[in-house]
């Protein structure tokens, strides 16, 4: 039986349109294998950082920053936990009044704007996970802001750098930011060693931005610092330069105190100065460190260079006779005066000094004739070799070279300045370097006061204080950059020599009690920048000197500038620094006494002693020419006129009165040239000549010698009357009450005018005093 075939139930597919459809399948699954391939294998770090960026937080985590210790190991500054808080902007509703809440705490400082409502709002509108409030508040602060249980405001610990001494040192060991990297002194100098190496911390988080777990690489912290500065002698030096500043009143003092046997500075002390706890208040000039980024004209003190290389080259001993030439001295058609005792050389030293007097008397015209004897370029060769004109290489940021022209670019009269310290321009380091290597045997060592890097702490046992004690001998292996200068003979002589400045020359006040000392007083004339010429008022005063005399224990240097009370030679302003700074510390050290202790009437004695002081070297100016100058007279003023009229009257007595032959100013109206005995007749015919035609009680004080007087305008004016012999508090409120200025040169006893006395002026002219004891 025949079987039927049975017909499809559909109707075939035709083999067109199953190959279109297969190719279009087999399409589509290439594209998502490529769409995979690509996402997963070329795009997966892409997306992976996308993905860590939604799903985790990552905090850095600061270092803690090392250690800056003392010599003994104590912290001068250390690394302390504080809070900070912050805020999560997504979880905070109202973020107005969140921030003015927050505002009430921590906005403590009217001038930080960090923390002020609107910087804290701003912030939270801002920023969406994460926005600072506060950073590094206090605990008092901390627990304020938790107790308002905001919402969205979080509290993280962080570290703060702290110095607990807290102005002690300010401007070696410097500053750091919110963030702990330095900004000045050590702290910025060091910077990459002592910051160390931040850690991470992350934190992983759900899509609703709920914390469910953390991972942390743990952070590295700096290396320590243990310094050459001892805290202690730190402290005398702030406080000696304190009173000083006190008594004084100048612009900025530094004191620096070196080992003369290392180079390793021991203190370093700058006045006015900063908390740097608190650094963001201090001004821009609070922040300097004068020791080695100013620059000043050294100077007699500059002398103790010109001397050594003289006894080195062999063209003077201690007890050379040098022409003094009458005080003054022709250098290349510049007249160079000694100070005011330069008019007694003649009648006691016979126009000649020896080497060692004309130091203690501190002789321009000495200084300038054993520089010509060794000519420019071997004197430049010992300037160099003492270190100016070039870096030291101390561990602090901004050190200044100083200024010293090459011999081919010096003026035929540079060789009359530099050797008294002028046309040359000096840092307190390189100053008391200069001393320290006439003091350990002539070995000049660079300066440097950082003594180690350590990663162990106080307490490890691997590190250990290192005290100073007092050496009398170089290290055997000399550092990097020392180098003989004199030899250990002319080292001792120049010692021996110093002594006597300190004994019987300009010193005398940095004498000390039981301890032999020596040292040259500098007194220099600043550049006055309106007019770029020296000043008549604005000084520096300097002193550097070390004790004991045979054996150096210390170096000290010690530079004011520009005092306003008082006396401003270096003898009356920063001998006495160190006299009572060097006292301290060489009893604190335990150092020997090497003289008989004297009692406290023999030490008064002694600060009360007259001696001659360093004056400046005498520009062509004097007291008339310092009136006209305060006064701002015009050329052809009748009182500008008058001043040159009495200059020439008396045998060219000057119209400045002048009675006092001692002071250690420059000799403004006498000539050099006169003798004592010519002045006083001079003087006593001038006298008699103005009470003859203007007689005037004023002037028969004792010893005042009036010049004569000039009336040069009538009508609405004063008469100037005699202020010498008077104290400076009495002239002042004399002249105060007469309706006169008054320009105070000086301290003690006035002893010269200008004006004259009797010469007629406007009200409110300024006179000039110059006073000295």
């Amino acid at each position: 039986m025949d079987r039927k075939v049975r017909k499809p139930l559909t109707a075939p597919i035709p083999r067109m349109r199953f190959v279109l459809l297969a190719g279009i399948f087999l399409f589509w699954v290439g594209v998502i294998a490529v769409r995979l391939v690509w996402l997963q294998v070329f795009e997966h770090a892409t997306y992976v950082e996308r993905a860590s960026r939604q799903q985790e937080r990552t905090f850095e985590v600061a270092p803690r920053r090392g250690v800056l210790y003392d010599r003994n190991l104590q912290e001068l500054a250390m690394t302390v936990l504080a809070d900070s808080i912050y805020a999560v902007p997504s979880e905070i509703t109202d973020k107005e009044d969140t921030a003015r809440q927050l505002a009430r705490i921590v906005h403590v400082d009217p001038s930080d704007t960090f923390t002020a409502a609107k910087a804290i709002d701003e912030r939270l509108e801002n920023f969406r996970n994460f926005a600072w409030v506060a950073r590094k508040v206090t605990p008092e602060e901390a627990a304020r802001v938790a107790s308002l249980n905001l919402k969205g405001i979080y509290d993280q610990k962080e570290f703060k750098r702290y110095y607990p001494d807290n102005r002690l040192a300010a401007q070696v060991l410097g500053y750091v930011s919110l963030d702990d990297n330095g900004l000045g002194g050590i702290e910025h100098r060091y910077d990459t060693v002592l910051h160390g190496t931040p850690g991470r911390m992350l934190t992983a988080v759900d899509a609703r931005q709920h914390s469910f777990g953390s991972v942390e690489r743990d952070p590295q912290p700096g290396e320590n610092l243990v310094l050459t500065i001892d805290a202690n002698i730190q402290f005398l030096a702030e406080q000696a330069l304190e009173h000083a500043m006190e008594r004084t009143k100048p612009l900025n003092g530094t004191v620096v105190v070196q080992d003369p046997h290392t180079g390793q500075i021991l203190a370093l002390a700058i006045r006015p100065t900063f908390d740097p706890n608190d650094f963001r208040h201090a001004t821009s000039s609070l922040l300097l460190n004068h020791a080695v980024s100013d620059v000043y004209e050294p100077g007699s003190t500059f002398k103790l260079v010109t001397y050594s290389a003289a006894l080195q080259e062999k063209v003077a001993t201690p007890t050379s006779m040098i022409p003094t030439l009458g005080g003054q001295i022709n250098v290349a058609g510049r007249i160079v005066h000694d100070d005011r005792d330069a008019i007694n050389y003649e009648s006691h030293y016979h126009n000649v000094l020896s080497a060692t007097q004309a130091l203690e008397q501190s002789s321009d015209v000495a200084a300038i004739t054993l520089a010509e004897r060794m000519g420019k370029d071997r004197f430049y060769s010992y300037i160099r070799a003492f270190g100016f004109g070039q870096k030291s290489g101390i561990e602090l940021p901004g050190e200044t070279r100083g200024l010293l022209k090459p011999p081919n670019r010096w003026q035929p009269t540079t060789i009359g300045s530099i050797p008294m310290g002028q046309e040359i321009a000096v840092t307190p380091i390189q100053l008391v370097t200069m001393a320290s290597t006439i003091a350990n045997g002539g070995m000049y060592l660079p300066p440097h006061i950082v003594l180690e890097k350590t990663p162990d702490f106080k307490g490890n046992p691997l590190l250990v204080p290192a005290a100073f004690h007092p050496e009398d001998n170089t290290p055997e292996t000399l550092p990097a950059g020392a180098h003989r200068v004199i030899s250990t003979m002319t080292a001792a002589e120049m010692r021996r020599m110093m002594e006597g400045v300190v004994l019987f020359g300009t010193g005398t006040t940095a004498q000390l009690n039981g301890y032999s000392a020596a040292g040259k007083t500098g007194t220099a004339q600043k550049i006055d920048v309106r007019t770029h010429t020296y000043s008549k008022t604005k000084y520096i005063a300097s002193f550097v000197g070390f004790a004991p005399v045979n054996n150096p224990a210390i170096t000290i240097a010690v530079i004011i500038d520009s005092p306003s009370v008082g006396s401003h030679f270096g003898r009356g302003v920063s001998a006495p620094v160190f006299q009572e700074l060097a006292q301290k510390i060489l009893e604190y050290l335990g150092v020997p006494h090497d003289e008989p202790i004297k009692s406290t009437r023999e030490m008064a004695a002694i600060a009360n002693r007259p001696a001659a002081d360093d004056a400046p070297e005498a520009h062509p100016d004097d007291l008339n020419s310092l009136f006209e100058e305060v006064n701002d007279l015009p050329a052809d003023d009748p009182l500008r006129q008058s001043a040159k009229t009495a200059s020439g009257n008396a045998g060219g007595q000057s119209a400045v009165a002048d009675t006092d032959t001692t002071d250690g100013a420059s000799g403004y109206g006498v000539s050099a040239g006169r003798s004592a005995g010519t002045q006083q007749q001079a003087a006593v015919a001038a006298t008699d000549k103005l009470k003859a035609s203007k007689p005037d009680k004023t002037l028969n004080m004792p010893g005042a010698a009036a010049p004569t007087a000039v009336e040069v305008r009538a009508g609405d004016s004063i008469t100037v009357p005699s202020f010498v012999g008077q104290p400076m508090r009495q002239a002042v409120e004399r002249a105060t009450s007469l309706g006169l200025g008054v320009q105070v040169l000086g301290s003690g006893i006035a002893r010269q005018q200008a004006p004259a006395a009797g010469t007629r002026v406007p009200p409110g002219t300024q006179v000039v005093l110059r006073f000295a004891r």
